[in-house]
């Protein structure tokens, strides 16, 4: 049952971390717009503009690694059994696959794909673990 339970969390925490970015990402173009004639939901439109990005364009996708990131990392911590700071790291692990993945497919600045890279997955996953309180 133990088993069970920390796969499920692992499951949860990618799944519900996976949404919340989305969200960000869905619902953040709203506060912070694109540049004109960018798709979102086109990756060669993407990189096609990017050089068109300004540096505030970039602060939603960086909250939406960071907060989903956080949350699945805090849901990942509650539902695991044991070792909760190795489930939630886990979580930082699978995001930051995708962030690398991104950071090699579009053409962003460097200081955001290191700001990205560094700071958004394994560090975020860290935080979420200590705000779960579940220290074991």
């Amino acid at each position: 049952m133990k088993i069970f339970r920390n796969i499920l969390a692992v499951i949860m925490g990618v799944i519900l971390g996976g949404i919340v970015n989305m969200a960000i990402v869905t619902f953040g173009g709203g506060l912070i717009p694109l540049p004109e004639g960018v798709n979102p939901n086109d990756i060669e439109s993407i990189k096609a503009n990017m050089h068109l990005y300004k540096p505030i364009q970039f602060v939603i996708p960086l909250l939406a690694h960071s907060f989903g990131t956080f949350i699945g990392a805090i849901i990942a911590s509650f539902i695991s059994v044991n070792q909760h700071r190795i489930y939630a790291l886990s979580i930082g692990c699978f995001f930051i696959l995708g962030g690398i993945t991104m950071v090699s497919m579009l053409p962003s600045p460097m200081w955001f794909n290191i700001l990205d890279i560094g700071f958004a997955y394994i560090p975020m996953a860290w935080l979420g673990w200590k705000v779960s309180g579940k220290n074991a």
